[in-house]
């Protein structure tokens, strides 16, 4: 039997890690000879460095984080929302298909990105934009993908908005079917241990929402992850609410953080809405991946303040008085603001500076965008197989061919989707 138990770290910016501990345990009854409930039994702390109120809690010790770094991360911090913001708006006006926002969870994002090595290999969901923009992937390129258009290096405007992808940073594919990155990322890890040139060097992170772990895809990872092993950083964003569903209704026990140990992993629970814990978290995680070469479970406890996505209005299942209330009272922006001006790092200056920057940057590549078109037309028929070209894909060419000579000159909007295509689909002819 598997004994959960709370272990000290020797920072104490990290409050305390679960374990697993293979010796034998007599469980408690009670009167009548019934097991406990299972929060009764362990119930996992917040790991954190400052309170909403940037009250620094008693013992903790700020990550090893100098003013660059600092300035660094607040400052993408700052350009998620600005993005957010503006491609919201864009979607809403027919200009893109789709779109997610990372409202409220900035500090999660950022600070796991800030915390990886640039070469550790990331599997994410679709709110993790922030960790492509901490990697130097790019505004134009960001918004290439969401408008699919001829630079989208991503997908060649195959995909939806927000499904990024770039083996030049490290970042794969993100798919829309729900978890199935986490055996994914289970797998990508054993291959890094299985490669002399990255063995010890890189891990697999996994990013996922709470809602997620509610799929068999969760369960098969981590299981798979915890008996190969793999050096795999499983991170659970839990935002509270699984599209309309909220965490409550999702699971009985004590979070996500509880199942780890099931595992035989070490597992943190962390304040997501602290970027200095996040920091803190992520890297020791990641430091137990590498010297144990095992799987690490990280649970950030955040809350999604935008709605799920732009096919979602959230307060058709919760009041807009709690989501103000959220923004307000536990805000993961201001409160790492609050901290830098603390430091004298920050200041009112630069901070108008910051949003002026970001405002010009974002509306620059959005227009840039815009006015290119879509990628060539014969795209669509590129990168599903290797080798020599399928019989199935000639035939759909023959076909797409034979439409475009019937209907190209002749058909008014069959005439006006082809001029949105770079070459208007002559190459094909």
């Amino acid at each position: 039997m598997v004994r959960p138990t709370l272990v000290a770290l020797s920072r104490r910016s990290l409050r305390s890690i679960a374990t697993a501990s293979h010796a034998p345990v007599v469980l408690p009854r009670d009167s009548q000879g019934n097991l406990p409930h299972s929060t009764q039994m362990l119930k996992f702390p917040l790991t954190g460095y400052f309170r909403a109120q940037v009250q620094v809690i008693e013992g903790a010790i700020a990550p090893d984080i100098d003013e660059n770094i600092a300035r660094r991360m607040y400052e993408h911090m700052q350009l998620l929302p600005a993005l957010d913001t503006l491609l919201y708006n864009v979607q809403r006006q027919g200009k893109i298909s789709f779109y997610m926002t990372a409202y409220g969870e900035e500090a999660t994002i950022i600070g796991s990105a800030a915390a990886l090595d640039p070469q550790d290999e990331v599997l994410g969901q679709y709110r993790e934009m922030g960790v492509l923009l901490w990697r130097n992937f790019g505004l134009d390129k960001i918004m290439a993908q969401c408008f699919g258009n001829s630079e989208d290096t991503s997908s060649k405007g195959r995909q939806m908005p927000v499904h990024f992808s770039s083996p030049d940073h490290h970042f794969h594919s993100i798919s829309s079917p729900l978890a199935t990155q986490i055996p994914h990322a289970a797998g990508v890890g054993f291959a890094l241990r299985r490669t002399p040139e990255r063995r010890n060097k890189h891990i697999a992170t996994c990013f996922f929402g709470e809602g997620a772990a509610s799929e068999g895809d969760f369960h098969a990872g981590l299981q798979l992850a915890s008996t190969i092993p793999s050096p795999t950083l499983f991170i659970a964003r839990n935002n509270g609410f699984a599209i309309s569903t909220p965490s409550t209704e999702q699971y009985y026990g004590d979070g996500i953080a509880s199942r780890g140990p099931g595992y035989g992993i070490d597992t943190i629970r962390v304040d997501g809405n602290d970027v200095l814990a996040v920091l803190s978290a992520v890297r020791e995680g990641r430091r137990r991946c590498l010297d144990q070469g095992r799987a690490v479970l990280i649970e950030a406890m955040t809350y999604r303040v935008g709605h799920h996505s732009t096919s979602d209005d959230s307060f058709a299942y919760r009041a807009r008085s709690e989501v103000e209330n959220r923004k307000r009272i536990d805000n993961p922006i201001a409160r790492f603001k609050a901290y830098l001006e603390s430091k004298g790092w920050w200041d009112d200056a630069a901070e108008e500076d910051l949003k002026a920057r970001h405002k010009a940057d974002v509306m620059k590549a959005f227009k840039h965008a815009e006015s290119l078109p879509r990628a060539q037309l014969s795209e669509i028929f590129t990168d599903v197989y290797g080798g020599e070209e399928p019989w199935n894909i000639k035939e759909q060419r023959a076909e797409l061919q034979t439409l475009m000579k019937k209907y190209g000159d002749s058909w008014e909007p069959w005439k006006a989707e082809m001029s949105k295509f770079k070459g208007k689909g002559q190459e094909l002819l």
